[in-house]
């Protein structure tokens, strides 16, 4: 079995039903959305606290039925394949489960304080990405599903709390993103 075709060689490749560019839009986010994935499996993988892999994996899975719901174009997507906006109220509650479980500081902090913890907010920052992807798609009325916008929205507030409890469980207090100010130094 070939892992290649060669189709794409000339710069376009297929949704289901067009044939776009490789820098259309929706493939853009749907790359996006393939590196998020990634990134949150990379997380997963580092992952100690038994709560934050279960709802990674699950948030993994959630974003393939976000990307085959993008990989439709509206006419042909059967309703099987849209994105269910249920979804949402599932990530609100792991959200929520996972912030009672931890005590957040009251500043901006720095990521980095631990492996599974700073790659979590990496996933973060790619999600965040992707929903700004999302959003440019939705004003050129390419995203139909506002369920989309609103799930990538919350993901990205999982994430941080994910990585939060990561670095709870290691007994890593996040380090503020400000540094104490020396009372001797100017300014």
């Amino acid at each position: 079995m070939r892992l290649y075709t060669g189709k794409g060689d000339g710069g376009a490749t297929d949704l289901l039903g067009a044939r776009v560019d490789k820098d259309d839009p929706r493939i853009a986010l749907l790359g996006d959305l393939d590196e998020a994935t990634s990134t949150i499996g990379l997380g997963r993988a580092r992952a100690a606290v038994e709560v934050v892999q279960t709802a990674l994996l699950t948030a993994q899975r959630d974003l393939y039925g976000v990307m085959a719901d993008l990989a439709f174009t509206d006419d042909l997507r059967p309703a099987s394949q849209r994105f269910a906006a249920g979804r949402v109220t599932w990530l609100e509650g792991e959200t929520d489960r996972l912030t009672d479980t931890v005590t957040l500081p009251p500043h901006f902090i720095l990521p980095g304080d631990t492996v599974a913890g700073a790659t979590l907010d990496v996933a973060r920052t790619v999600v965040r990405r992707a929903e700004r992807g999302a959003v440019a798609l939705h004003r050129q009325d390419g995203l139909g599903n506002e369920a989309i916008l609103r799930y990538l929205n919350r993901l990205s507030s999982l994430l941080f709390i994910a990585a939060r409890a990561e670095d709870a469980a290691a007994g890593v207090t996040p380090r503020p993103a400000k540094a104490a100010r020396d009372p001797d130094s100017p300014g």
